[in-house]
């Protein structure tokens, strides 16, 4: 899978130093111009629904359970690799210099109704709605909770970059 990005969060990270790593996956799941994205509305920006692969879980199937739990969907395909973002940060956890996170981007077909979500208890705390989105309208918004500085997620940083790659690679933008 092609590297989109290495994002580095935190200044002075030892990145040769032991490493927390995780791995995971995120839907591009595309109609036109419009994409399924979660929206976070107290900070009003946008992720691509998806999250960690649990041990023995492929992408596919990582794919699947996190559409079911964030957006309802029951029926999705995986149709094409799009890319991967490496970002490291300070790790919370003691022992470990960096945490570094993988998450691999899939271009995913979804069909049938959406049911209720399932979502964990901090996605609760966000109030992440599933939402279908024109691509420069997210990354407007995006944009806008950037300008915002420390108070932004952290992955606003990284779908933001997604989101204008899927804008010149795939829509001509």
């Amino acid at each position: 899978m092609i590297l989109l990005a290495t994002l580095v969060h935190d200044a002075g990270l030892d990145l040769s130093g032991p490493a927390l790593r995780r791995e995971a996956v995120r839907a591009i799941v595309m109609r036109g111009r419009k994409l399924l994205l979660l929206l976070s509305p107290a900070a009003g920006d946008y992720k691509f629904p998806g999250g960690g692969v649990e041990a023995g879980e492929t992408d596919a199937a990582a794919l699947a359970r996190e559409l079911r739990e964030e957006c309802g969907l029951r029926a999705i395909q995986v149709l094409a690799e799009f890319g991967q973002v490496v970002e490291h940060a300070r790790p919370i956890e003691p022992g470990y210099a960096v945490f570094s996170m993988t998450s691999r981007y899939y271009l995913c077909e979804a069909t049938g109704p959406a049911g209720a979500q399932q979502l964990d208890a901090y996605e609760r705390a966000l109030g992440l709605l599933p939402a279908w989105v024109d691509i420069d309208q997210a990354i407007r918004a995006n944009s806008a909770a950037l300008r915002g500085g420390e108070r932004a997620a952290r992955w606003v940083r990284r779908e933001t970059l997604v989101l204008e790659q899927i804008s010149r690679r795939m829509l001509g933008g």
